[in-house]
């Protein structure tokens, strides 16, 4: 039903009073603060009693005033800015009170109980009933009318409470509403929170893991430059040992040709001398060294194919393969086992499966082969 409020001359007069009353209404109870007035550390102002309901509700398991035991702290979250308030052991009675306030409240109340406030309460009439005031509510039409649309007018045949009855009700109602959902929103912003952890988490979980994998192919790559370096060294050892071998035979045959060239230098000498005694003092000695020169054997000489190295080549693709496989443990590891000790183990381990797959080879590929290496001069 409408209803006429005739408030519009006293508009311009109660301007200030209302907006001084919007400045004193508790967001919990939407009702002007009541005394004793509380001030949060953020510097919102809450009636006590309703910080102690919202601080009941974020904190059910808090034990009373008066109980015998002493409490511990708890918290809650402004209903304004939503900062994280603190308590002491005495709960919301540890708040300090805000006499200004307080002060200021009394002052109003003083000026709205002035005629000109109470002139302006009057005129909240009926506009069908224009002499009766609004003091009854409709529970059917859920709205407010007065007593004469209850006896004659549109409402007989409803149900009716008392103004100020269903009034106190519903702002009760909504008072718990807001303290409800101020409760629900602090287990929001704690879900949060926890969320917000496991992110960091995560993040921190991630560096460590990456790290760790770093640590453990570092650990192939030593192993990797290690074996080449072994390997390189076996190469180096039999291409000294071949070029020993034949750099021998080359200065046995350089010293051996540099004697015959003498010795025919010689023989040429002695072909041209024109006197015979002379000639034949000297022919038969020359005979003999080139005799002797002749049987000496050159025969010593490196064997077919002595040069090759291709023994020494090697076959890493199934180490490859090997290593393309490499995947994540299906079964994480603790921090102990991940971080401590076991991986210099495991690293070892790592070596030790590297250096099983790669010495049978090795012993087929260089290990028979170096037998011409052992005996430089074997043959002669």
């Amino acid at each position: 039903m409408n209803f006429a409020v005739g408030l519009k001359p006293l508009l311009a007069e109660a301007r200030s009073m209302e907006s001084l009353e919007k400045q004193l209404i508790c967001p919990i109870c939407l009702e002007m603060f009541t005394k004793p007035v509380v001030i949060l550390p953020c510097q919102h102002n809450l009636c006590r009693k309703c910080a102690n309901d919202v601080f009941q509700a974020s904190n059910p398991l808090w034990q009373s005033r008066g109980s015998s035991a002493v409490p511990s702290g708890g918290r809650f979250r402004c209903p304004s800015c939503r900062h994280e308030v603190v308590l002491d052991r005495h709960g919301v009675y540890g708040l300090q009170r805000n006499l200004l306030v307080e002060n200021i409240i009394d002052i109003y109340k003083q000026e709205s109980a002035r005629p000109l406030h109470a002139k302006a309460e009057q005129h909240l009439m009926c506009e069908e009933h224009e002499d009766e005031r609004i003091n009854i509510y409709c529970l059917r039409c859920e709205a407010p009318t007065c007593s004469l649309c209850k006896v004659f007018g549109a409402h007989k045949d409803c149900e009716v409470a008392p103004l100020p009855a269903v009034y106190q009700r519903q702002k009760s109602e909504l008072s718990d509403g807001i303290a409800m959902l101020v409760a629900g929103n602090d287990r929001i912003q704690a879900i949060i929170t926890q969320m917000e952890e496991i992110c960091h988490t995560i993040e921190e979980n991630g560096r460590r893991q990456k790290q760790h994998l770093g640590l453990r192919f570092d650990s192939l790559y030593s192993i990797l430059e290690e074996r080449k370096k072994e390997l390189l060294q076996s190469i180096a050892r039999e291409q000294e040992a071949k070029l020993q071998r034949v750099r021998g035979l080359i200065r046995q045959y350089g010293d051996h040709l540099e004697a015959s060239s003498k010795l025919v230098e010689s023989a040429i000498q002695a072909m041209e001398e024109p006197q015979m005694a002379v000639y034949l003092q000297h022919s038969k000695e020359l005979l003999k060294k080139i005799m002797d020169m002749s049987k000496v054997s050159m025969s010593s000489r490196p064997e077919p194919g002595y040069e090759n190295m291709d023994h020494f080549s090697i076959n890493v693709d199934y180490v490859a393969e090997m290593l393309r496989t490499i995947e994540f443990q299906t079964e994480p590891l603790g921090e102990d086992e991940a971080d401590g000790p076991g991986d210099s183990n495991e690293a070892t381990a790592d070596e030790d499966r590297l250096d099983s797959l790669e010495a049978p080879e090795a012993m087929e590929d260089v290990g028979p082969r170096q037998k011409p290496a052992s005996s430089p001069h074997g043959q002669h």
